[in-house]
């Protein structure tokens, strides 16, 4: 009881500083204010993740407060979404100084952040309706925020129109479930009880609706273009995307969990995962502009997160959105370096050594046996075995096989060693913190996750094919990928054409 009153309080500390954070974001918004206040807005934004942190200590699987669902799970994305949103708004100080629409990016990110990150508090599905439209709101108007440059509208234009058809998709989802179980409330809609009022085909038609509700912003095949389109939008908007918000989808499919034990939704959201996982990894390899190389690794990322979902390792999938977000967060701010480091790389002389290249492939296999002997009736345990493996042997050729010198190697491999158990130790701790929290879910036909496996190392082959360009059929995939990666023909330009009214006018006045 007393843990209990903790979170209730926490939880009020939490909305109050939240409110106070909109009403600085409005004070921002008034020209009136001077521009020096931004930097104390900034410093304000730093409370919301405080509070949520102190309700992450005090949360256990057991407290509930209806309508609040006051677990581990809730508190752990609000703060993960709003420390993200801290991070962002602090760099776009300076980053964003001078520009026109300086003053609305605050107020648009503190709304959206906001709403990302209560959307999970409550347990009621209107809530979260209503908490996921202002997200999505959000999230459309910072694409176009630049409202004086064509190719930005157009892309927000895009964006809008399909992040309406995710939020009717869960809006009918949630209507649907509530007027056949009779209950507002998500944990007693999805209770036992309440599935057994349920027929099969309204069970498969709800769980398919909540599937098109995560596939479009997780930017999923088909859907994924508008994430390509937003790369037109400022670095800090694309970085806070990765703030529960393109991998909202392993939060909302554990939410519904219960939903997906059966094996026909399960292999429904395979199907595309594998699909986006394929096609994420290929268009990467084939993109030249580095926000979109980023891009399409979100695609092909929350393709794995889905396949963690249908697989039911949900601890897993909401572990890999959180460390996936706070890393392509990171690569998003540091964009602007993204060329030096380059040049930097393709400067490097000589070709890999075959020894430490065969050493690195021996650890990965110890790997990749290890875990898989372990848990060898754990279907998800066989593919993390596999792309661990794989992430072993990518992350030794560059940091050690790569390396020139011993001295080198050495500091490679010793920096390989400190992430894996920064990793671990992660792992460990999220997974100890959401065990009670998380349901397990139900594991799919060990003959899925076989096919799953086994497209997944031919996607992996058929990449390392794709660039060296050594097969006819290598190179009309190369230029269909070129094709799939490409943003709308209307959302991209060569240079803002809305500067040429600047450069007449100056020309004018000269």
């Amino acid at each position: 009881m007393f843990d209990l009153v903790d979170s209730l309080f926490w939880l009020k500390i939490f909305f109050a500083s939240l409110a106070l954070c909109l009403f600085s974001a409005l004070l921002v918004l008034n020209p009136k204010v001077p521009l020096p206040f931004v930097r104390i807005h900034a410093k304000i934004i730093a409370l919301p993740p405080l509070a949520a942190l102190a309700g992450m200590m005090t949360a256990n699987a057991g407290h509930t407060a209806a309508p609040w669902r006051l677990d581990s799970l809730a508190w752990l994305i609000a703060l993960f979404v709003l420390t993200i949103g801290f991070i962002v708004q602090r760099y776009s100080v300076r980053y964003l100084f001078g520009d026109r629409s300086y003053r609305k990016f605050f107020l648009l990110l503190t709304l959206t952040t906001g709403g990302a990150s209560s959307a999970w508090i409550n347990d009621d599905l209107r809530w979260l309706l209503f908490c996921w439209g202002i997200t999505l709101l959000g999230l459309t108007a910072l694409i176009g925020l630049n409202s004086t440059w064509q190719a930005a509208k157009n892309a927000a234009l895009y964006a809008g129109r399909i992040f309406a058809l995710s939020w009717l998709a869960i809006a009918a989802a949630a209507l649907w479930l509530s007027l056949s179980t009779g209950h507002w409330q998500l944990s007693s809609a999805i209770a036992e009880e309440s599935l057994a009022q349920l027929s099969s085909w309204e069970k498969i038609g709800i769980g398919l609706l909540v599937i098109l509700t995560v596939m479009i912003p997780a930017a999923q095949w088909p859907f994924h273009r508008w994430l390509l389109d937003s790369a037109i939008a400022p670095t800090p908007v694309s970085a806070v995307m990765h703030a529960g918000l393109v991998n909202v989808g392993g939060v909302m499919l554990t939410r519904f969990a219960p939903m997906f034990s059966g094996d026909a939704l399960q292999l429904i959201l395979l199907v595309p995962a594998v699909l986006s996982v394929l096609l994420g990894t290929g268009m990467m390899l084939v993109q030249t502009d580095y926000k979109r190389q980023l891009a399409a690794s979100t695609v092909a990322q929350m393709g794995f997160m889905l396949i963690q979902c249908a697989l039911g390792a949900y601890i897993a999938a909401v572990i890999h959105l959180v460390l996936h977000g706070l890393f392509k967060a990171a690569l998003f701010l540091q964009a602007g370096s993204a060329v030096r480091r380059y040049e930097s790389f393709a400067s490097k002389p000589g070709r890999p050594s075959l020894f430490w290249n065969i050493l690195g492939g021996v650890f990965a296999l110890i790997l990749v046996t290890g875990i898989w002997v372990t848990a060898a009736d754990d279907g998800y345990q066989m593919i993390s075995a596999l792309v661990l493996g794989w992430s072993l042997f990518v992350a030794w050729r560059q940091l050690v096989t790569a390396g020139h010198g011993l001295i080198t190697r050495i500091a490679g491999l010793f920096i390989l060693t400190g992430a894996s158990l920064a990793f671990a130790i992660i792992h460990f701790v999220l997974h100890g913190l959401l065990k009670e929290a998380v349901v397990q879910g139900a594991q799919p036909p060990a003959i899925a996750v076989v096919l799953t496996a086994a497209v997944l190392l031919f996607g992996s082959a058929a990449g390392a094919l794709i660039v060296r360009q050594r097969f006819a059929w290598s190179g009309a995939l190369y230029l269909h990928l070129v094709k799939t990666g490409e943003p709308h023909s209307d959302s991209v330009e060569r240079r803002p054409n809305y500067l040429d009214q600047y450069l007449t006018q100056g020309g004018r006045q000269g």
